[in-house]
């Protein structure tokens, strides 16, 4: 690397982007590529924005590509959200990666009704098994669950309605609502919800409507205690507010979306949850 040593305004030079992508390859940690560049006179506020950019672009290149993903309306940054027949709050939102908490998006009938209606199908969840396109029981996942067709009925079809205009995705993108509950000691181990492009069996799931983009979770019983679903990439628990939903998304089927999340054992209590799924395309 060429050294700097001036103090006059510096620029990042295509070499100099090529040479931290050397490092990094090689497997220098970005805090040994960054005193190595200070050492050589690269003023800091450069060399950090050069390791940034150039990794950046370098990972752009060896993962799988980024797709479009549901974005909420959130440019005002809005206290409300109108979905037509309910206005929900913006609680919180995290811009990298995208997640956005809601509270007051379902109401307390909606939540009765939907487990009213899922209890009697109620059975061990399974998981996708990505290595045959099928599905399985995954010791990672302890709770018991059933899905609803899309538009099974008129509540299911006006939550869905809800969701569309709440993500601007269509409708007919989304998977069936699945309902799940989570008893004492029962959790969901951190996951991803994408689809691994790498296993055998991804080529057949994705025929249906091609990758998962975005995940809406929504509480519909909240524990006394635990059951919180945690985001531990970047740090974040979000709280299982009867009523409430958490939106998150994930441009680029790969552990760098940051969208690794999981179900949080319950301590004390019982956990009722709706998931809804978005893909790319229609899913049939």
């Amino acid at each position: 690397m060429k050294s700097q040593t001036h103090t006059t305004a510096q620029s990042i030079t295509p070499e100099l982007r090529a040479w931290v992508v050397e490092q990094a390859s090689a497997g220098h940690p970005p805090e040994v590529v960054l005193q190595s560049m200070l050492a050589s006179g690269w003023q800091e506020e450069v060399a950090i924005a050069a390791l940034e950019c150039s990794i950046e672009q370098h990972i752009a290149t060896v993962l799988p590509p980024e797709v479009p993903v549901p974005v909420l309306a959130l440019q005002e940054q809005p206290l409300y959200l109108d979905l037509g027949d309910r206005r929900v709050t913006v609680l919180s939102v995290l811009h990298k990666p995208q997640v956005v908490v809601l509270g007051d998006f379902l109401s307390a009938e909606e939540c009765d009704a939907l487990m009213d209606a899922a209890r009697p199908r109620l059975a061990r969840s399974l998981t996708v098994a990505s290595k045959t396109g099928g599905e399985e029981v995954n010791a990672d996942r302890t709770s018991n669950g059933m899905f609803f067709t899309r538009g099974e009925n008129a509540v299911v079809q006006r939550i869905e309605a809800r969701l569309a205009r709440l993500t601007q995705w269509p409708l007919e993108n989304g998977e069936g609502l699945q309902i799940l509950q989570y008893g004492p000691g029962a959790q969901y181990r951190p996951h991803y919800d994408y689809f691994d492009p790498k296993e055998p069996g991804t080529p057949t799931i994705v025929k249906r409507g091609g990758q998962r983009v975005a995940t809406i979770i929504m509480y519909l019983a909240e524990p006394e205690k635990g059951g919180g679903t945690t985001f531990p990439d970047v740090g974040l628990e979000v709280a299982p507010k009867r009523g409430n939903a958490v939106f998150f998304s994930y441009t680029r089927a790969h552990p760098s979306s940051q969208s690794l999340h999981g179900g949080a054992p319950v301590i004390e209590g019982e956990k009722w949850i709706a998931t809804k799924w978005l893909r790319e395309r229609e899913f049939v």
